[in-house]
């Protein structure tokens, strides 16, 4: 195989790398925004509920001072009653008196149904305030491994863009300028190997007379259907694969 075959070949390899810890390194931020805004989300939740508990607490304490309203309504129409000087004074009053506890009887009902509603409510908020720590933690964590595998992937791309300067000061400048000329334009993908007859990448045929070109290795070769650098490995006999038996 040609020297600068081998080196695209590595460089290839390098690139692939390169790409795939930069694409890694730029998902990180968007993972960690999506949790953000997940923990926002709930956040939001939770104040809601604690809003609506707030609430129902105003409205209890609001309803308790209308029925101390509505008792204190009541004992003066009863002091006033003893007064009375006729039937229709005294009948006038005990309506009143009656219409007092009717209202102090509906005015507790509702106390009760916003007891029942404020359990509720309060069994949520406490929940989601122990879910919420809980999630606070982990995204803080989440945050941290990824500033920790953010440093990582940079520590190794520069080590990988160090190994990728010394095979390109190997290579010459035309089977350079020929790989990368290749690799942008099809997708970062410039090397492919030629298996079977068929290139590997975009699975054309190959002609007999340039895969018979191709395994003398010669010379560059290209795929003539995506016009990648094609390169052929020789499969192993299985004689040579063997392992000698010792004597």
């Amino acid at each position: 195989m040609l020297p600068d075959i081998q080196k695209a070949i590595r460089l290839q390899t390098l690139d692939d790398r390169i790409a795939e810890l930069t694409k890694e390194i730029a998902a990180l931020p968007k993972h960690i925004a999506e949790i953000e805004k997940k923990l926002e989300i709930h956040q939001r939740r939770l104040d809601h509920d604690k809003a609506a508990l707030a609430a129902n607490q105003k409205d209890r304490k609001k309803l308790e001072m209308d029925i101390q309203v509505q008792d204190q309504k009541a004992s003066k129409l009863r002091d006033q009653m003893m007064g009375a000087k006729t039937n229709e004074q005294y009948h006038a009053f005990q309506h009143e008196i009656t219409f007092c506890q009717t209202e102090v009887r509906r005015i507790e009902d509702k106390i009760l149904e916003l007891m029942g509603e404020s359990e509720a409510l309060d069994k949520n908020v406490k929940a989601a305030e122990v879910a919420l720590g809980t999630e606070k933690k982990e995204v803080e964590k989440e945050k941290t491994d990824a500033r920790d595998r953010t440093a990582v992937d940079q520590n190794e791309i520069k080590a990988l863009q160090a190994d990728r300067a010394k095979v390109t000061g190997d290579m010459t400048p035309s089977a350079l300028s020929l790989y990368e000329r290749i690799r942008k334009s099809r997708a970062g993908i410039a090397v492919s190997e030629a298996v079977e007859g068929r290139c590997s990448r975009c699975h054309v045929m190959m002609r007999l007379q340039l895969f018979q070109e191709l395994k003398h290795a010669d010379r560059i070769i290209t795929c003539e259907s995506c016009n990648r650098i094609l390169y052929y490995i020789p499969v192993q006999s299985v004689v040579d694969m063997s392992v000698p038996t010792p004597n």
